[in-house]
């Protein structure tokens, strides 16, 4: 277990004992009306569920894959998944729960994650895949260094596991960080 005593926030491994816990809080920041207090919601483009057990199960259980979790006085606040692959480290799931959003939490977990891939994995680029409608969160990667790379990735239409889409022109655009 880590803790970053400058912010109060400690990061550990998730366990399957926090796995409601994590659908719960990742459905927050990304579905339904509870996800438009905060500015991650995908609530306009998707609908349906963004993650179930099953899923976060399958991110705990992975020996390439850490599911983090980020605590405040006990009490889960945000998550990130980091997978190792090879040279590079691939970030996504990532939930900060809406009443802790635009307080520069988010800028504080991505650093821990980078830090983490570069340092545990010896990773030298951090990858993720944004969707390209989403284009205030891409700007917000590429302030922190991200470079969208044109390389896209077609949405999962028709499998419900990842939402229900609301237009038909969702794709994937892999994002590139060089760590070191």
């Amino acid at each position: 277990m880590d803790t970053a005593a400058s912010t109060g926030l400690t990061f550990r491994d998730a366990t399957d004992a926090d796995v409601d816990a994590l659908v719960a809080l990742i459905e927050s920041a990304y579905r339904g009306d509870s996800s438009r207090t905060g500015w991650t919601t995908e609530a306009d483009i998707l609908q349906g569920q963004r993650t179930d057990p099953e899923g976060v199960l399958e991110v705990i259980k992975s020996p390439d894959s850490r599911l983090r979790t980020v605590e405040r006085d006990g009490t889960l606040i945000a998550c990130c998944q980091l997978e190792h692959r090879g040279d590079h480290a691939y970030f996504g799931m990532f939930a900060v729960s809406p009443a802790q959003q635009g307080g520069g939490l988010g800028k504080v977990i991505l650093a821990e994650a980078e830090r983490y891939a570069r340092e545990i994995w010896g990773a030298a680029e951090m990858h993720m895949t944004v969707i390209t409608a989403r284009e205030d969160l891409i700007a917000w990667y590429e302030r922190r260094g991200y470079r969208r790379t044109g390389q896209m990735t077609p949405f999962p239409y028709g499998d419900e596991r990842f939402g229900i889409p609301q237009r038909d022109d969702l794709q994937f655009e892999l994002l590139v960080k060089p760590l070191a």
